[in-house]
């Protein structure tokens, strides 16, 4: 069990503004959940067309999120920080449902946790709640790999 900073997060993945979409990891067990949090507020780019008179979080952006927090989940199960060749990439999606919009002022809570581990693939069941109430839930499969760097 653990807390990161959003320093801490940036050292494990590699996203930066305006698509660092995880502020806060809140616990964690290595090897089975992870639970992180997104402040969303009316600064972020995405509202100016999504949609300018009523804002909501694109739902794909909040899959990214959960994708985050999975990355999160497997480089601390992993033990290492990633290295500068190793890519953590969202593969599939499936089973995703949104229940609720996520409007500016919300706190995104995402709750991810391991399902299975094949070898550079992983499975995650992933969802992300405000107030307490389910917003999104999806299954996740991510794949860290070594890539050719230029």
């Amino acid at each position: 069990m653990g807390m990161m900073n959003v320093n801490d997060i940036k050292n494990y993945l590699p996203h930066r503004y305006p698509f660092l979409l995880v502020d806060r990891v809140l616990e964690f067990e290595a090897g089975k959940y992870l639970k992180a949090i997104k402040n969303v507020t009316t600064n972020e780019p995405f509202f100016n067309g999504h949609f300018p008179n009523q804002p909501i979080m694109p739902g794909v952006l909040i899959i990214e999120a959960m994708a985050q927090a999975t990355g999160l989940l497997g480089f601390r199960t992993m033990g290492e920080e990633p290295q500068r060749d190793t890519l953590y990439l969202l593969v599939a999606v499936d089973k995703a449902r949104f229940k609720q919009a996520v409007v500016p002022g919300d706190q995104l809570e995402m709750h991810v946790e391991l399902i299975k581990r094949k070898g550079i693939m992983w499975v995650f069941n992933a969802e992300a709640r405000v107030d307490g109430k389910l917003a999104v839930s999806a299954e996740l499969m991510c794949a860290a790999k070594k890539e050719d760097v230029v």
